[in-house]
């Protein structure tokens, strides 16, 4: 098999999408955009080694190269629409890139997306994929939005996926119970898109969490220019994980953790009910974890109302960690 029997085999997908005027096979796709609408258009990048173990079964990956995308496409409130898919492989191997593919465009049909173009090489195991997306216009949540006096809030659970990379990893084993509900969330997180998208109107601000609580709630405390308090005991998790492990190294995995690829956002007080009613619609749980505040920066309380540091409030692809 070469680059380009790969390709017709495999990639050239019989999708249907009305605004896709030409896909994959020529140079360049051809869509038609929908009007009023705005477009957001996202790229990640996952490597072999740094955001995967090597050994990870295909479909897991192709499943999590498209989730961390989608929800990107979720923070922004947007409809995610067309994806371009660049993989560097070392190998064409038939049965590997079946299982891969097939995930792959079966979590494309789930959330109504289109392949249309991308790029293959040789190389070691990497994959790119950008991302675009429709919100009505001037309705795409934003980062900066954020006003003193709103509610935090987050979705879903916090934590899970930290601790079944640590699982996986060795540094602790979890009961074997815990460990089968923590490892779908670091193979295979459900990306937000339904509550992104019911939040238009309603959030002031919003990010996903794909690097730590405590980090992506930053980068919308700095670019709103406000601060914001949270409080550990009002935090999500897993009720069976609080109880397997410490309670210092709980918490830095609800704080710190990363790759949970829940939506946190900010919302003034008098939607909370909305809020609450929107997100049982979009089957997605939602805590309301703190404030924002006048000034900078994030403040975290204990359950006693003493202050926590944290040595590191996120991944950082640079970082020796």
């Amino acid at each position: 098999m070469n680059e380009f029997d790969f390709i017709r085999q495999y990639l050239c997908n019989k999708q249907k999408d009305g605004n896709v005027l030409l896909g994959i096979g020529d140079d360049a796709a051809i869509v038609r955009p929908s009007l009023d609408m705005d477009w957001c258009i996202s790229s990640d990048m996952l490597l072999a080694g740094r955001h995967f173990f090597t050994d990870t079964a295909a479909e897991d990956i192709a499943h999590k190269v498209l989730a961390v995308n989608l929800s990107d496409m979720a923070a922004m409130g947007a409809t995610p629409k067309w994806v371009l898919l660049s993989a560097a492989l070392p190998e064409l191997n038939p049965v590997w890139l079946k299982s891969f593919c097939n995930q792959f465009f079966s979590l494309c049909g789930e959330y109504g997306v289109s392949l249309i173009g991308g790029d293959t090489t040789k190389g070691n195991l990497a994959f790119n994929v950008t991302i675009i997306g429709e919100v009505p216009k001037g309705l795409g949540l934003r980062r900066s939005g954020a006003a003193v006096g709103d509610d935090i809030w987050v979705s879903g659970r916090l934590g899970l996926a930290a601790a079944a990379l640590e699982h996986l990893s060795g540094r602790y084993l979890l009961p074997p119970e815990t460990a089968k509900i923590c490892l779908p969330c670091l193979l295979r997180p459900q990306p937000r898109v339904a509550l992104g998208r019911a939040m238009l109107g309603m959030a002031h601000a919003a990010q996903d969490v794909s690097d730590g609580l405590a980090q992506d709630l930053g980068h919308i405390l700095c670019a709103s220019k406000v601060g914001g308090q949270i409080y550990l005991q009002d935090l999500p998790t897993l009720p069976e994980l609080a109880e397997s492990l410490p309670s210092e190294i709980l918490a830095r995995h609800m704080l710190s953790g990363g790759d949970d690829y829940e939506l946190v956002f900010t919302a003034p007080p008098g939607k909370r009910c909305e809020i609450i009613a929107a997100a049982e619609k979009a089957e997605t749980a939602v805590s309301r974890i703190g404030k924002i505040m006048a000034g900078s920066g994030l403040e975290i309380f204990d359950s006693d109302g003493r202050p926590i540091y944290l040595k590191k409030g996120g991944f950082d692809h640079f970082s020796d960690g």
